[in-house]
């Protein structure tokens, strides 16, 4: 059985991830950090914690497994160092606390046409994490590439509605990698990777999340 540190956990896809951890006979424990306290559950341990100050030399960092599934839009965010803090900055303190206290696998949800070379910000940003957590020295390393994601958000985006229904309307005629990705699959997914802990590095583009 696993422990596993799941980031993310009130978002779209790590509130699905969290379910299925909690309910996997594989899992031992989900230690999911998260700003706000979580409902309890026999196998969950929530610490409440500052994504911008988080404690080095916490217990709870001693898991097997990172599940990463932190993320928000510049739009959301604020600005692009906002944006960039969350989806780089967390996701790299955390990758680095876990592994100094001994885990041996991360996953990351990252997204299509991420890049450390693209001229586009957001795709840039993604890229450079990628990047990065290769250089931490995890074992196992996945990253998961999916587009735009579809799922009941609490927060609502208005462009990401539409791009919702236009993309919805076309899924038959588009190509794979083009089409809406459930949360749930990139959830199944995103547990499976951690759990599985394959040696190496492995991205899995969206059109394989369809599968």
């Amino acid at each position: 059985m696993t422990r596993v540190l799941l980031a993310g956990a009130t978002g779209l896809v790590g509130e699905a991830a969290l379910q299925r951890a909690l309910a996997s006979p594989r899992v031992q424990q989900v230690v999911a950090p998260t700003r706000r306290p979580l409902a309890p559950h026999p196998r969950l341990l929530n610490p409440v914690v500052d994504f911008d100050a988080l404690p080095a030399d916490a217990d709870w960092w001693r898991v097997d497994a990172v599940a990463c599934a932190l993320g928000t839009t510049i739009r959301d965010a604020g600005s692009q160092d906002a944006f960039r803090r969350v989806d780089h900055d967390y996701p790299l303190a955390i990758a680095r606390h876990a592994h100094a206290h001994g885990a041996a696998t991360f996953v990351l949800v990252s997204a299509m046409g991420a890049d450390a070379g693209s001229r586009v910000f957001y795709s840039r940003t993604k890229g450079d994490v990628e990047d990065a957590l290769a250089g931490i020295g995890f074992a196992s390393l996945t990253l998961l590439r999916p587009g735009l994601l579809g799922g009941e958000r609490r927060q609502h985006r208005g462009g990401e509605r539409i791009a919702l229904r236009v993309l919805g309307a076309l899924d038959g005629v588009l190509p794979q990698r083009y089409r809406i990705v459930p949360a749930d699959r990139v959830a199944d997914a995103l547990l499976q990777a951690a759990l599985d802990a394959r040696p190496g590095r492995h991205v899995i583009p969206s059109e394989r999340l369809l599968r």
